[in-house]
């Protein structure tokens, strides 16, 4: 056997423990402990998201059978389970949180080079949406979903040049997806891409006048007066329409008075007709199409963080608790996703994880690990896709 570090003490070398640290102070996050602090909480609870452990009792119990090993995980000791759940009900959920967008700006750089499918531009291109956890109202007194049932919504926006997340927000059921755009700053020249639910004039009127560019869906009974049409547009492509409108509701022009773009769209492959609207007036109405296209990568991620990484299953039902695991998941993703680009592996997140999470307490160089396949291709491209 190999005589070097666990696997997983060769992970937390990726995680810089300084930064961590500032977090930790800005919210005294170690104030008056005296066994599990900041660190130990999120290491213990880092190698369950890893490991795939579907409870605090699990991670628990894992750890005390490996106690011999901890010094050596990189882990101070272990602890019983309330101990653990009493530090997730207490410590500010924003030291994980802090911390996260600290990750965030270290890995999104990485993956800046990545192109997004049928597009050519410059532009950063972002997707907005919200998945729903179902949880027990008996539970989770606090997250109420509809018809009387408990639900917690993760808001993301997705950098979709990597799949990086940008911006995270954690809610009840109950707060409707349009108020997520009050939450962040628009960046100038960016594109959002979003659904129907966002279509809040105000809010995109807003992103407007911050010099960025948006793609959701019309919504079926918004009235307004075509300003301008082109009629040369081919039709083979799936392209219906192109229009150029001004709202005609009062309540509705007074929030977004200036003109819109209306691009319609036929999807044969579902028999449907597609309904864009857009500020955007330079981009072809194809790209618009194709643009809104990619916002599906983002129900990719979704669907990928809810397989691959515990949060189905939460591990407290406080809202400070659900705050730090679901943080807390989404820093190990973006661990991984910089593990990735530092090793230039050639596999994908999802194979990373499964990797790391059977390899946890063994000893080989994660190098050999994860890497082994470079060696039959010497053409691997430096930004690979994460999925």
């Amino acid at each position: 056997m190999h005589s070097g570090k666990y696997v997983f003490s060769q992970v937390l070398d990726f995680v810089d423990q300084y930064e961590f640290n500032k977090s930790v102070k800005r919210y005294f996050g170690n104030y008056r402990v005296r066994d599990l602090n900041c660190w130990n909480q999120f290491v213990q609870l880092f190698f369950g998201q890893l490991t795939s452990l579907n409870s605090l009792h699990s991670i628990c119990l894992c750890l005390k059978a490996h106690k011999g090993k901890l010094y050596h995980l990189g882990i101070k000791q272990h602890v019983v389970v309330s101990t653990l759940s009493r530090a997730n009900e207490n410590r500010d959920w924003r030291i994980f949180a802090d911390f996260g967008y600290y990750l965030i700006s270290k890995v999104r750089p990485l993956y800046a080079g990545c192109s997004i499918p049928k597009l050519n531009i410059d532009n950063e291109v972002y997707a907005l949406d919200s998945t729903t956890i179902s949880v027990s109202i008996n539970l989770c007194t606090w997250a109420e979903g509809k018809y009387s049932r408990g639900a917690v919504k993760m808001h993301t926006l997705l950098n979709l040049r990597g799949s990086i997340p940008e911006f995270i927000l954690i809610t009840d059921g109950k707060y409707h997806d349009s108020n997520a755009l009050d939450e962040f700053a628009p960046e100038t020249n960016a594109i959002y891409l979003m659904d129907k639910a966002y279509v809040d004039f105000e809010a995109l009127y807003r992103i407007n006048q911050a010099q960025a560019f948006f793609v959701t869906r019309a919504k079926a009974p918004m009235k307004y007066n075509v300003v301008e049409q082109n009629f040369n547009i081919d039709q083979t492509t799936g392209l219906r329409t192109d229009k150029t409108v001004m709202l005609t509701i009062p309540k509705s022009r007074g929030l977004y008075p200036e003109k819109l773009r209306l691009v319609e769209y036929y999807d044969n492959q579902n028999d449907e007709l597609l309904v864009f609207l857009t500020n955007n007036f330079e981009a072809s109405a194809l790209e618009i199409a194709n643009l809104y296209k990619n916002r599906w990568q983002i129900e990719i991620f979704f669907k990928w963080i809810k397989q691959n990484l515990i949060v189905k299953k939460l591990w407290g039902y406080s809202v400070n608790a659900v705050k730090t695991h679901l943080w807390i998941a989404i820093c190990t993703y973006l661990v991984v996703a910089y593990i990735k680009n530092e090793l230039k592996s050639n596999y994908s997140v999802y194979e990373i994880m499964q990797i790391l999470g059977v390899s946890a307490l063994d000893k080989t160089p994660i190098r050999d690990l994860l890497c082994e396949e470079r060696q039959f291709n010497q053409n691997v491209k430096e930004q690979l896709s994460l999925f």
